[in-house]
C-alpha cells in the first residue's frame, strides 16, 4: 500500500507538470486556433539556459533568466513569424511552428550532445519523509506550488482585462475587434504566457523524473501533447485533467512494469498515446473539448 501511495503522489506531481505544459498548448490554441508544435523545444531551451548558467550566477538568477528568455522567444515567434501569416491560415502557422521546432532542437542537440547537465536546484537530491512515505522534495514542492500557480493563472483569465479580452476573442473574434479588443495583443500575450509555463514545467521535469537536462527532456515534454488531446484542446480545465490522467497512469504503469510484462517492455512510454486513442474513440473532441458544428 505504501508503494502504491508513493506512486500516486509521484504521478500527481508529474501530472501537474504535464498540466502546465498542456495549458500552454491550450492557451495558444484558444487565442489563435494554432497548435504550437515548437512548445516542447521552448521548454528544453528554457531549462537548458538555467542549467548552463546556474553555476556562474546561481540557481535563482538562472531560473529567472531561463523564464525571461523563453517568454521573449515565444513572444518573438508570434510577432516575427505567426503575426505575418494571414490570420485564418492556421495550417501555415502550424507548419511554421514545426520548422521552428526543428531549428531549436537541432541547435540544442548540437550544444548538449550526449551530456546531462545538472539543474543545480537547491531541492535536488533531498527526500522528505511524510509518515510511511518517502518522497523527493521536488515532488512535494510541485504538488504544493503548481496548484497555486494554476490558481493564479485562472484568476488572471477570469478577473483581469486580458482574460476578458481573450475570452471575448475566443467567443467572437470579429465582434471583439469591433469593440476595440486588439486581437494581436491577445495573441502575443498568450504566446509569452505559454513560454513561461513551458520553462516553469521544464525546471520541474529536470528535477523529477529526469536527473538533469538532456535532449531526452524534449521527448518527456511531448507527452503533454496527448494530454491536451485527452482533455480537449480548447478547454483549460481539460488541460489540467488530461495532464493529471497521463501523469498518474504513466507512473502507475511504469511502477508496476514487472506485473505488466505481458504488455511488453517500455509500455509506460506509450501508455499516454494508448489512453489518447481510447478517449478519442469515445469522445473525438476530448473529455472536455467543445464539439464543433459545421453547416453543410
Amino acid at each position: 500500500m505504501t508503494h502504491l501511495l508513493e506512486l500516486l503522489v509521484n504521478g500527481v506531481s508529474l501530472g501537474l507538470l504535464y498540466a502546465l505544459i498542456t495549458l500552454g498548448f491550450v492557451i495558444i490554441f484558444k487565442a489563435t486556433r494554432v497548435v504550437n508544435f515548437a512548445h516542447a523545444s521552448f521548454l528544453l531551451l528554457g531549462v537548458y539556459i538555467v542549467a548552463a548558467n546556474q553555476a556562474r550566477i546561481g540557481f535563482a538568477a538562472a531560473a529567472v533568466l531561463g523564464l525571461a528568455v523563453t517568454g521573449l522567444l515565444a513572444l518573438a515567434a508570434e510577432r516575427l513569424l505567426i503575426a505575418r501569416i494571414e490570420q485564418h491560415n492556421h495550417h501555415a502557422m502550424a507548419i511554421v511552428t514545426i520548422g521552428l521546432n526543428v531549428v531549436l532542437i537541432a541547435e540544442l542537440t548540437r550544444r548538449l550532445g550526449e551530456k546531462v547537465l545538472p539543474l543545480g536546484a537547491p531541492w535536488d537530491g533531498h527526500v522528505v519523509d511524510l509518515g510511511p512515505l518517502s518522497l523527493p522534495l521536488t515532488v512535494v514542492i510541485t504538488v504544493v506550488a503548481v496548484p497555486l500557480l494554476i490558481g493564479g493563472l485562472t484568476a488572471l483569465l477570469t478577473l483581469t482585462g486580458w482574460g476578458l479580452a481573450m475570452r471575448a476573442s475566443i467567443a467572437d473574434a470579429e465582434g471583439a475587434a469591433l469593440v476595440g479588443i486588439r486581437l494581436r495583443r491577445v495573441s502575443a500575450t498568450a504566446w509569452a504566457t505559454a513560454g513561461l509555463l513551458a520553462a516553469t514545467a521544464g525546471i520541474g521535469l529536470a528535477s523529477f523524473p529526469n536527473p538533469g537536462v538532456s535532449v531526452s527532456l524534449e521527448a518527456v515534454a511531448i507527452t503533454a501533447f496527448p494530454a491536451a488531446i485527452i482533455g480537449g484542446f480548447d478547454s483549460l480545465g481539460g488541460a489540467i485533467a488530461g495532464g493529471l490522467i497521463v501523469g498518474v497512469v504513466q507512473v502507475l504503469v511504469t511502477g508496476y512494469q514487472d506485473s505488466l510484462s505481458f504488455l511488453g517492455l517500455g509500455v509506460g512510454d506509450v501508455v499516454a498515446y494508448l489512453v489518447m486513442i481510447v478517449v478519442l474513440l469515445w469522445r473525438p473532441s476530448g473529455l472536455f473539448g467543445s464539439k464543433e458544428v459545421s453547416r453543410v
